[in-house]
């Protein structure tokens, strides 16, 4: 792990024109920190301020100048004392000069790694460029900037830029901007930089790189496009979603002396026969079962692995088609990137012509995927073109999963043409509706795009991070309440709503809201029998739903469910629900019992399944789980067997913690009630 640690110097501007966003700029470094010490507790980070009125760097000692540059920590291995050095960060009366910042942070990783750790030494400049830079004893200021890059280009290192704009640091002369943003960006050109703008405190906290995650290629081979022609390719993940860390249990119980205890807690599992609970199976004597039917089918771990499907790595074209044909939702997992081979001229010539001709004909690959030997799936997706902007990026292609018919959801929705006239929109709500729509833009014009997926942080895992750090200090604190910059990722912009209040009144205005009435199951059925379609059909129906709904006060025989669903649902008195549970198994009791030759079994299974569901609902596990036992007791006392045997293609068992949470009964031993009670029987 040591041997991919990064080494990171954050250059920041203190100067006058950035006191308005250091705050921010706190808050992101002391989450890059914390970051680290979750994801890489080996990285090494240094610290440098500059616009600044004091002087502290070695290359003024050295050979002068680099004046109003203070090196605030050296590089060394990130520990929590740095995540409180950042809420003291100096306020400085100078205008800083970012280029030799820059000089300085590189000095500081030359003579750290000298020739070692090349491509995992990194610069982050923090900075609005407001401030006009010092023009150079030699050369032109893109002289400087080229000699810089190419110091940097030969000792492996990368920077990246967050130039802070808008309204975090308002406006400035636009003449020193344009130069700056120009000397900026020359570095990407020359080096492997990257320089990115953000106006809002939410796109500064998503800018800067907090976690350093080493590309890896899921696969290295050949783009097989028929037997005969084959394209050199390395595919990595594009996106990928961030996950909690791994929260592993530790124990207390190490003796305060030990200092080589790792506290971390073991865990065994010991398998026990059902006939004999005080006797452990041992690993040669258990074997995998599959549920089929009411029966488990063993299937011994050899002949799983004659079963597998076994295919040989590759990745094979199946075809081309229209782009419109790929719907955006059968996009399902993660997206990967397909390039040619680093180095190989000919593969990059090769996708260029297949992507650009693609892009022209509107067109998509569809792939036959298996990425590594030995893997036990085969993946089907489908290959977008990616024309790339750059002269420097080569051309490549974009992969998505495709889903396979079982893993399609078809869900049927009546179209609204379908509904009377009196609830289709008219103008004035259409009206209203569009202006809101508009009011919610998140990428208004001249205005940068809110929420860019780039620059967006995960609020859940930032507000974890940082309740990580305050636990680190202080074991006993409080969640703290969530930070005003997460705020305006999962809550509407207060400021927009108050300015577009008129919209939104219009909008409420525009439709009057009602209260949904809780309708019977017979009143349901009726509506969805009643042919749509006018609004006279529509004024019958409610006329039927009008009449006043009988009260049901016992279970009958004609219709137990119905009956026992009304009960449940009376609330004029807290008796209800207990005596609707009495009376069902009261019902199911009598029908088990009173069957002759099992012809009211389907029957009684209907009112059991209708007791579970309402004992679910109304956390009453305990009843419907004593009721079963009694219940299979029973049907074992008077050779009722048919009646048992038919709950086990159902699943009828009992009701567990996961379904009610007051149950007593664990997922296991609720799935493992019917296997039991079969043995039993036979």
């Amino acid at each position: 792990m040591a041997r991919n640690k990064e080494g990171l110097v954050l250059l920041l501007d203190v100067g006058p024109t950035m006191y308005s966003v250091l705050p921010e700029i706190k808050k992101v470094c002391s989450m890059l920190i914390q970051k680290k010490l979750i994801y890489g507790k080996f990285d090494e980070v240094g610290v440098v301020v500059f616009g600044t009125q004091e002087t502290d760097n070695e290359l003024t000692k050295e050979v002068g100048g680099y004046e109003h540059v203070v090196v605030l920590r050296n590089i060394k291995v990130v520990d929590g004392d740095l995540v409180d050095a950042f809420q003291e960060l100096p306020r400085g009366n100078f205008d800083g000069d970012y280029l030799d910042a820059i000089v300085v942070g590189m000095d500081m990783l030359i003579k750290k790694y000298q020739a070692t750790n090349k491509g995992k030494k990194r610069l982050c400049l923090i900075t609005n460029a407001l401030c006009p830079i010092k023009d150079s004893c030699e050369g032109t200021k893109e002289d400087q900037v080229n000699t810089i890059a190419a110091q940097m280009s030969a000792h492996g290192m990368k920077m990246e830029s967050v130039i802070v704009r808008g309204r975090l640091c308002g406006g400035g002369d636009q003449r020193i901007m344009a130069e700056n943003d120009r000397l900026l960006n020359l570095f990407s050109e020359k080096t492997s930089a990257r320089a990115v703008y953000v106006e809002s405190p939410t796109a500064l906290l998503g800018a800067v790189k907090t976690r350093n995650i080493s590309p890896v290629t899921i696969f290295r081979g050949d783009l097989e496009l028929g037997s005969k022609m084959k394209i050199k390719v390395w595919v990595y993940k594009k996106t990928s979603e961030e996950k909690f860390p791994t929260l592993k249990k530790y124990s207390d119980k190490a003796p305060p002396s030990d200092r080589f205890a790792t506290h971390e807690v073991k865990v065994d599992y010991e398998y026990k026969s059902v006939e004999d609970p005080n006797k452990v199976v041992p690993p040669e004597q258990r074997i995998k079962g599959y549920r089929y039917g009411p029966q488990v089918v063993p299937i011994s771990s050899a002949e799983w692995d004659a079963v597998k499907f076994k295919p040989e790595k590759s990745v094979k074209l199946l075809g081309f088609t229209d782009a419109s044909n790929i719907m955006r939702h059968y996009c399902m997992k993660d997206v990967n990137v397909f390039i040619p081979e680093p180095g190989n001229a000919r593969a990059a010539l090769a996708v260029s012509a297949l992507a650009r001709a693609m892009k022209e004909m509107n067109k998509v690959a569809i792939l036959r995927c298996v990425w590594r030997q030995g893997q036990g799936s085969v993946v089907v997706g489908v290959l977008t073109p990616n024309i790339s902007e750059k002269d420097s990026t080569p051309d490549s292609f974009y992969f998505n999963v495709l889903p396979f018919a079982e893993d399609v959801r078809e869900f049927q929705f009546p179209s609204f043409s379908s509904f009377p006239a009196s609830w289709q929109p008219n103008e004035q709500q259409q009206e209203a509706a569009d202006n809101l729509v508009k009011m919610l833009d998140l990428a208004p014009s001249a205005k940068q795009e809110a929420l860019l997926p780039d620059f967006t942080p995960n609020p859940i895992l930032e507000r974890f991070y940082r309740h990580l750090e305050l636990k680190s200090k202080h074991p006993d604190a409080a969640v703290p309440p969530l930070d005003e910059t997460l705020k305006t990722i999962t809550e509407a912009d207060p400021d927009l709503l108050s300015e577009k209040k008129d919209v939104i009144d219009a909008f409420y205005n525009s439709f009057e809201l009602k209260e949904n009435p809780r309708l019977k199951k017979s009143s349901k059925r009726l509506l969805e029998k009643k042919p749509s379609g006018s609004d006279e059909d529509y004024q019958d129906t409610t006329n039927a739903l009008a009449v006043k709904p009988v009260k049901v006060e016992k279970i009958g025989d004609s219709s137990p469910v119905q009956d026992f669903e009304a009960m449940m649902s009376r609330r004029d008195s807290p008796d209800w629900v207990s005596k609707a549970i009495q009376d069902m198994k009261n019902k199911i009791h009598s029908l088990v019992e009173n069957s002759y030759d099992g012809g009211n079994h389907g029957k009684a299974l209907e009112c059991l399944l209708a007791l579970r569901k309402g004992c679910i609902l109304e956390q009453e596990p305990k009843q419907f789980n004593d009721f079963l036992h009694h219940l299979f007791n029973v049907s074992q006392e008077k050779k009722l067997r048919n009646f048992c045997e038919s709950l086990i293609p159902r699943g009828l068992t009992l009701i567990s913690k996961s379904e009610a949470i007051d149950s007593e009964v664990t997922d296991d031993e609720a799935r493992n009630f019917l296997v039991k009670k079969e043995l039993k029987f036979e």
